[in-house]
């Protein structure tokens, strides 16, 4: 199944509560974007709200991917930096694909439109993420075209006794035909 995707749509009560729903399925199936299972729409929407504020402030960019019914089916958030030495890169939040969905392409999608979402940002010459240890998300992303770049041990404590290593990834913006090869 093919996405449709969109970098920075208007943002409704019907796209507020489908990302909402999209960020509960993906971490009720499993995905670290953030919370553990189980959780509710009603416990997502304050981390919502702090990416809304951000993107009213234009430090935070919004890419929807929708499925052909119009159904919010991937998202990312891209985070400006405001700080003048890091300002030629950014960071990637919060990337989704809804899990009825996984294992069909849309994630590799979701991330080169990702990429080319920040190549037309200007100034902007690669994309940073970070992500949980012992998902197996970092070979996803190493397959993206990202290169690990350092981790962090024990940096996320997804429950007492139980934590993970933060990676660091990066993705150097190459030519807009592909991502640079790493």
């Amino acid at each position: 199944m093919a996405l449709t995707f969109e970098l920075d749509p208007s943002f409704t009560p019907a796209l507020r509560d489908g990302i909402t729903a999209l960020w509960a399925d993906v971490t009720n199936a499993g995905g670290a974007v953030g919370f553990v299972p189980p959780v509710t729409p009603e416990e997502i929407r304050p981390d919502l709200l702090k990416h809304l504020t951000a993107m009213e402030r234009g430090t935070v960019r919004l890419l929807v991917g929708r499925d052909e019914d119009g159904t919010v089916a991937a998202t990312a958030f891209l985070t400006l930096n405001d700080h003048r030495l890091l300002q030629h890169w950014l960071m990637l939040y919060t990337v989704m694909v809804h899990p009825r969905l996984q294992g069909q392409g849309c994630g590799r999608d979701l991330m080169a439109a990702a990429a080319d979402a920040a190549r037309s940002i200007e100034g902007i010459e690669a994309i940073r993420l970070t992500c949980r240890g012992g998902t197996g998300n970092d070979r996803f992303y190493a397959a993206c075209g990202y290169k690990e770049v350092g981790r962090v041990p024990d940096a996320i404590r997804v429950a007492p006794g139980d934590d993970r290593e933060d990676i660091v990834m990066l993705l150097p913006l190459g030519s807009a035909s592909g991502p640079a090869t790493p």
